[in-house]
């Protein structure tokens, strides 16, 4: 995705789209593994996280599919660029994995109602081998995460995962031991809880962006607080502060000058100071004087 901020060492974009297509076929092949043990052995539990896998499949196809829209250059249609293409599929993620999780959160209860039967050596296999696999996807994606939100979400999912993989294993084994047949819904609904806290932890940061937002770790009183603080500003208002994708920032604001000859130079300063304390590198600003323009001071 374009980036504003100076970044080292990035993955080539093409070994990048190679790793997520790796980790999409292993999750897809997964998938079927676990639900074919599921419908053997007859654990809900193991379903649920299969269905999950699935769903991780899933957002790392939109994943990739976004990750080469948010490549294409800014054209007459999309003037930013198409970089928020990753956040549109990370909320479209976010979103599936909400319905899922309430879905299982449902199934969950009319199996703690009425338990069924379940293979425990079945689920233990099966789930020892998502294990292996979700620790494979991560290992593939956990580079990619660090550079961007989309597929970030995805590595923290196959965590998710790993995790929920653990939990079934130890229901799995309980069942072995004890008998104890209620441990799968329980444990489903455990997968279907932190699926959602998971969820509410990651959705607000892409809600932020769509609902153009300011960065999280940038106010708009500090930009108008550090714009106000430049000699020869008199006053600043009409400021917005919104983001424009995940690594970039825009402001626009008008300024009320002493002189508008030296708005060139000042408007250069204001720019870099911008740029250097809070990453914000696209602003417009429009001079103003007391005597003329919008001095309202509204906004």
């Amino acid at each position: 995705m374009p980036n504003d901020h100076a970044h080292h060492h990035h993955l080539d974009p093409d070994a990048g789209d190679r790793r997520v297509a790796w980790a999409i076929g292993v999750n897809l092949l997964l998938t079927l593994a676990q639900i074919l043990g599921g419908l053997i052995s007859g654990s809900l539990a193991l379903i649920a996280d299969a269905i999950h896998n699935f769903s991780d499949a899933v957002s790392l196809i939109v994943a990739f599919a976004a990750r080469r829209i948010a490549r294409r250059p800014a054209d007459g249609v999309m003037t930013f660029g198409y970089g928020r293409a990753e956040v549109v599929a990370a909320l479209i993620n976010y979103t599936t994995l909400i319905v899922i999780a309430l879905y299982l959160v449902y199934e969950g209860i009319a199996r703690l109602i009425d338990p069924p039967g379940v293979d425990g050596w079945v689920v233990v296999i099966v789930a020892g081998v998502a294990l292996v696999v979700d620790v494979v996807t991560a290992l593939l994606t956990y580079r990619l995460s660090k550079e961007s939100l989309n597929i970030r979400a995805a590595f923290l999912h196959n965590v998710a995962d790993a995790l929920g993989s653990v939990a079934v294993i130890v229901a799995g084994t309980l069942i072995l031991l004890y008998d104890w047949w209620l441990v799968d819904p329980i444990v489903t609904l455990g997968i279907s809880a932190y699926i959602l806290w998971h969820v509410a932890g990651d959705i607000g940061p892409v809600i932020r962006i769509l609902m153009l937002g300011s960065p999280d770790r940038v106010t708009r009183d500090a930009v108008r607080d550090a714009i106000a603080a430049e000699p020869g500003v008199e006053g600043v208002h009409h400021l917005h502060l919104w983001q424009i994708d995940e690594g970039r920032s825009s402001v626009e604001a008008h300024l009320v000058v002493r002189d508008l000859q030296d708005f060139p130079a000042l408007s250069a300063r204001i720019k870099a100071r911008l740029a250097d304390d809070f990453g914000v590198r696209h602003a417009t600003l429009e001079p103003e004087t007391r005597a003329s323009g919008c001095t309202d001071g509204q906004g």
